[in-house]
């Protein structure tokens, strides 16, 4: 019996290892060769590793704690300098979606974001229609996304010149109902101009 229990402990530990592996190894593909698709990454990462398609894959959460990693040691300079720019891009589009309560979400909100991921804006609107007609009413182009089938929010992307911009418009209820995870930042606009300060070594 111990030693059917020390083979198990042996085997979950390799397993472990093995999700750590083939996170660090897709994280550098996401960084480095601006892979969107983490699927897609994780399984490339877990090829190269030579480990069998079987091999258990790592959560996107454990991806963002790897990405993390990855930009502290090798990002520098650069990854602070595009992390800057796209919070910069985002602010800029809080304040102009003021009315629809944004805040920023994702990678660019957590600081794991690569430069070719998007600011993500989660906004509240009665009708997503409001926002469609308020950017075309100035003159701003966007594209209509596709929901994913557990996200009934309605996704629109502006490519802006510093960096593209994702939004979610949701119905009051869909943000009161929303599922947090745990440690998700969610930044008010406030919150995101004291980040951009604190990062240039300015006052807000």
């Amino acid at each position: 019996m111990s030693a059917a229990r020390n083979h198990g402990r042996s085997d979950g530990l390799r397993v472990q290892r093995d999700r750590i592996r083939i996170a660090q190894a897709a994280a550098r593909l996401i960084a480095e060769h601006g892979i969107t698709d983490w699927t897609l990454a994780k399984q490339k990462a877990a090829r190269q590793l030579l480990l069998p398609e079987t091999a258990p894959l790592p959560s996107n959460d454990e991806i963002e704690a790897a990405l993390a990693d990855h930009h502290a040691l090798f990002g520098g300079d650069a990854h602070a300098t595009a992390l800057r720019r796209q919070r910069t891009e985002a602010l800029g589009w809080m304040r102009k979606l003021a009315q629809w309560q944004p805040l920023l979400v994702g990678g660019v909100a957590a600081g794991w974001a690569t430069e070719h991921s998007d600011a993500r804006l989660e906004l509240v609107a009665d009708d997503p229609k409001a926002v469609e007609m308020a950017l075309a009413g100035v003159g701003v182009s966007y594209a209509a996304l596709p929901s994913r089938a557990d996200d009934a929010a309605t996704h629109l992307r502006i490519d802006s010149p510093r960096a593209a911009v994702r939004l979610a418009i949701l119905s009051p209820q869909q943000r009161r109902n929303r599922p947090r995870q745990t440690e998700e930042p969610r930044l008010t606009a406030d919150a995101v101009a004291e980040l951009i300060a604190r990062d240039s070594g300015t006052s807000a």
